[in-house]
């Protein structure tokens, strides 16, 4: 085995190689693992072969086959490295985090530069995390995933980097014409999507000049059921109430029906009250919501690669990539409300309570909600990048400027509300929650008080007669007036918002580097200018509906029953899984057209100031980076690296809208543009050293100083909050970024041929750590039209954190086709206050046995990672419970130019589990705020290459 790197098989490494720096994931001193698609055998021996001679930890996941990815996803794909795992909260990995850190703390980059990104989802904050939903497999080459930095490569990652490289035109063999034709089918959707994706390449005979054309379409439709709930209440919200609402211990109400009038007691008395007032911190879910989802999603792509070397010394690229997808959906959530202050507080009749948690409960004309969001959600992205790369036999440089633009977002959320009043009670002692109701009121909510008998018996749920718009109530006291525009108050319908998004960076950077006939054969060098601006906008409109005119029910809008499959597999859930639905789209032409206005209104005008929190969700981010780096590549004997450091200058302007008036609600003219400035410099040093032990052991290490900077929307002013929650949450434009000092040891024993077990550590000292914390505020409150006290998250250096653990891998393949990769991953991350660190999971396991022979190969992946911890929301820590998941597929070839696969994914139709984690309660996984199926997927692709 040859141990020490000549000057002459360097030089030729730099040449073929490092033009590209990271497209080409580095030079001969980055590469560690790879799993590969097709092929497996014999690229399990070249990837064991490359190992020997690699100095950085990098895992890779390449694309033998042309067209050719072993998922629908990017980010499914690399979950079978060690320490890297994916959240699925809608059924496809869209998050990918990297050794038991936050997926914002991890870089993805196209062909070594960032691409833009905008998400879909109008919840999510615009953020460094990259949607992996929108990038079709078929443009990919490889992903590499970098767990230890060197100086040559982008800096902002903690975790790790992940790199994906497109095809080269000059890689190709010759002409080549590939594609599939694929249909997806979803077992809880019971429908099925094609797909169709198609490659020209194309070089001319003098091998210097070729282009490479790629267009995919998908369509995939997604259904999720669940049960969620919206934040917790406690014991002390029953009996005091919140805000100045009603309690069920003291709040008394009038019968009218009777001369004269009676006064009713409060509902909460006897066994009731006593348990209660025994368990004032007892806490409960605020709902329990019967979740419906659906999307439809669409993406097309396109791409064009150019490669031109008009000498051997200069190399000229040009990439463009265009992906346009739209991800529209509806949420339809039907809900028990008991939590909510104005119409469920006051009206609980029974509680239990086991281990600080209100397990069951039971409650008399309380609020119950139906929700349709309806939203309209595109994400455009265009990146166009060009490089120059010049080499001889020792000197090289390279020349690189791009662009990336991506617009998303939701360009209208058309919402509405319908409100009802029912008997009710629910059981979470169970692994799942159930509801079950006692009869329900067909009455607006305003005209019902906690005393009555049910109108009906039986569900809402099934009646969506039952079911009306908040037509508000009389205003300047108590009457029964007809409505006028002078003696009522409207109510709360809904809404119509739009919330769009955009995303830029332009990017130049020069490089350069000279080889040397020492042991120190080779220094790079080079200078990078990024400027990245992210930006948020909101508008809209509320639905003001009056009695007798906008207070539509909800049968007014084509309802029907839930498919049969509803919630199945969920177990007993009582009276959540019956329940109607109505025609989103006619209930947005409906709230589009006005015909819900009174005589004296006029349609409002969806503006940006038309309600507080529309304001505080419009703000800009902009980030300038000027970065220089220098490294030396060494290597003598058995001892082989590089060291070297980057000097990295950050600045940023967070703008957003301020109100400069003393009064509340804010005036539309009494906005402001306010700016906060920052400004910072980080030194970042790193060293990666592989020694060769001996023929069959390499030892590795790694230290390294590294960034990681806030989340966009984090840095931003954002405000949003919840008026019958009373909870909300914001961003703070004062973030430092985080600091990290990594450390790395690794060591991989070939003990037979094809074969490996190797071991990582590592050790990550992070200051700065960012964590999401809850305090109370004042702000308007729209629906009750005052200034009101809510419970707001928002994100604060928190002081230091640390990150550490170890992971095991195992890889063989025998000489009857049957081979495995299994690996292990412990991670242990916590703030040195204590507190829990978002997205990590403590264990991980991945396990692939495959099979191959010359026509037919399979493999089986089964990945399993225990609970974490998400992010505080609505004045809770959210955990995600563990997570499993099995993948299968198999490919038979035909002919040499047609194979057949069949893909399974998602087979155990795995349970998304979230819940509130309330610091005291033993019991507190019984507060669930989110269970999730989203069925079995069923894939059919038919691949031809030529």
């Amino acid at each position: 085995m040859r141990y020490r790197k000549s000057v002459l098989s360097a030089a030729i490494v730099t040449c073929l190689s490092f033009s590209a720096h990271a497209q080409d994931a580095g030079q001969q001193a980055t590469e560690l693992d790879t799993v590969v698609v097709t092929g497996i055998r014999a690229s399990l021996k070249q990837a064991l072969d490359s190992k020997r001679d690699s100095d950085a930890i990098v895992d890779v996941v390449t694309a033998e086959d042309v067209g050719k990815f072993p998922a629908t996803n990017v980010a499914e794909a690399i979950t079978i490295i060690p320490g890297v795992t994916i959240d699925k909260a809608f059924g496809q990995g869209e998050k990918v985090s990297i050794l038991g850190t936050d997926p914002a703390l991890n870089r993805t980059l196209l062909n070594g530069q960032t691409i833009a990104s905008a998400d879909w989802f109008i919840s999510d904050q615009p953020g460094r995390t990259f949607n992996y939903s929108l990038l079709a497999p078929q443009l990919v080459s490889k992903v590499e995933v970098y767990k230890s930095p060197e100086a040559w490569l982008e800096e902002g990652s903690i975790g790790g980097t992940v790199n994906v490289s497109t095809r080269k035109p000059l890689d190709l063999g010759g002409t080549t014409i590939s594609g599939a034709v694929g249909y997806l089918y979803n077992d809880r959707v019971e429908a099925g999507d094609p797909s169709v994706s198609a490659m020209f390449g194309w070089k001319n005979d003098a091998d210097n000049f070729g282009v490479i054309v790629s267009a995919q379409r998908s369509i995939e439709n997604i259904r999720r059921d669940g049960i969620e709930s919206y934040g917790t209440v406690s014991g002390k919200d029953y009996i005091n109430g919140k805000g100045g609402s009603p309690n069920s211990i003291t709040t008394t109400t009038t019968d009218w029906s009777t001369d004269p009038a009676t006064t009713m007691p409060p509902s909460c008395v006897g066994t009731c009250a006593t348990t209660l007032l025994a368990n004032p911190n007892a806490v409960a879910p605020n709902a329990i919501s019967a979740h419906y989802f659906e999307q439809e999603r669409k993406r097309d792509t396109l791409s064009v690669a150019l490669q031109f070397k008009p000498t051997d010394k200069l190399d000229i690229e040009f990439n463009a990539l265009n992906v346009k997808a739209k991800y529209d959906n509806m949420t339809h959530s039907m809900f028990a409300f008991n939590g909510n202050p104005w119409n469920s507080l006051g009206g609980l009749t029974d509680v239990t309570v086991d281990g600080g948690v209100m397990t069951k409960a039971s409650f008399r004309n309380a609020l119950t909600v139906y929700d349709l969001l309806n939203r309209q959600a595109t994400v455009d992205t265009d990146s166009y990048d060009l490089k120059f790369t010049w080499k001889d036999e020792r000197w090289f440089a390279s020349a690189h400027a791009g662009i990336s633009e991506a617009s998303g977002g939701t360009g209208k959320q058309v919402f509405g509300e319908f409100l009802n009043k029912a008997d009710y009670s629910y059981d979470i002692s169970g692994k799942t929650p159930s509801l079950n109701f006692h009869g329900y009121q067909t009455d607006p909510v305003t005209d019902v008080t906690t005393h009555m008998k049910p109108g009906h018996a039986g569900s809402p749920f099934t009646d969506p007669s039952a079911y009306r718009f908040d037509g508000g109530g009389p205003a300047g006291g108590w009457h029964t007036n007809p409505p006028s525009a002078t003696n009522w108050g409207a109510g709360w319908g809904g809404n119509i918002v739009t919330k769009p998004t955009k995303d830029e960076e332009r990017y130049f950077q020069v490089d350069g580097g000279v080889t040397l006939d020492s042991p120190i054969y080779q220094v790079r060098f080079g200078l990078k200018r990024r400027e990245h601006e992210t930006s948020q906008s909101m508008a809209g409109v509320s639905l003001a509906s009056i009695k007798g005119y906008g207070d539509l029910t909800a049968d007014q809008f084509s309802p029907k029953d839930v498919p049969n499959s509803y919630l199945s597999g969920f177990g007993n859930v009582g009276d959540l899984s019956n329940r109607f639905m109505i025609d989103g789209w006619a209930l947005a032409d409906y709230i589009n057209s006005g015909k819900w206005l009174a005589p004296w209104q006029t349609m409002p005008t969806p503006s940006t100031f038309s309600d507080p929190s529309y304001a505080a969700n419009t703000w800009t981010v902009k980030e300038d980076i000027n970065a220089a780096y220098i490294q030396a590549d060494f290597s003598h004997d058995r001892l082989r690296g590089n060291f070297g450091v980057r000097l990295v200058q950050t600045e940023s302007e967070s703008t957003g809208y301020t109100c400069s008036s003393l009064k509340s609600p804010c005036p539309a003219d009494g906005y402001v543009l306010s700016t906060v400035k920052k400004k910072y410099n980080n030194v970042l040093p790193n060293l990666n050293v592989a020694y060769d032990l001996n023929d069959s052991v390499v030892l590795r290490g790694s230290a390294a100083k590294v960034i990681s900077r806030p989340n966009y929307g984090d840095m931003s002013s954002y405000l949003w909050i919840g008026d019958q929650t009373l909870t909300g949450g914001g961003g703070n434009p004062n973030l430092d970024p985080y600091e990290s000092t990594n450390l790395d040891l690794s060591a991989e024993w070939y003990f037979a041929e094809n074969a490996i077990l190797a071991g990582t550590a590592f050790y990550k000292k992070v200051d700065n750590y960012i964590l999401v914390t809850t305090q109370k505020e004042t702000h308007y409150n729209q629906s009750q039209q005052t200034d009101t006290e809510y419970d707001i998250s928002r994100p604060n250096n928190a002081g230091g954190a640390k990150i550490q653990g170890f992971s095991a891998a195992f890889q063989t393949s025998l000489d009857n086709g049957l081979g495995l990769l299994a690996n292990y991953t412990y991670a242990d991350a916590k703030a040195d206050a204590g507190n829990r660190l978002p997205f990590n999971s403590k264990n991980q396991v991945n396990f692939s046995p495959f099979y191959e022979s010359e026509r037919w190969s399979a493999r089986v992946t089964y990945s399993w990672r225990s609970k974490y911890y998400t992010q505080a929301d609505r004045g809770n820590f959210l955990v995600t419970d563990d997570y499993d998941s099995l993948d299968a597929n198999i490919n038979v070839k035909l002919t040499d130019n047609l194979t057949l696969g069949l893909d399974g994914m998602n087979l155990l139709d795995s349970e998304y589990r979230s819940y509130a984690e309330v610091p005291g309660v033993a019991n507190t996984e019984k507060v669930i705020r989110g269970l999730y199926r989203t069925g079995r997927r069923y894939m059919a692709t038919l691949r031809f290459a030529f």
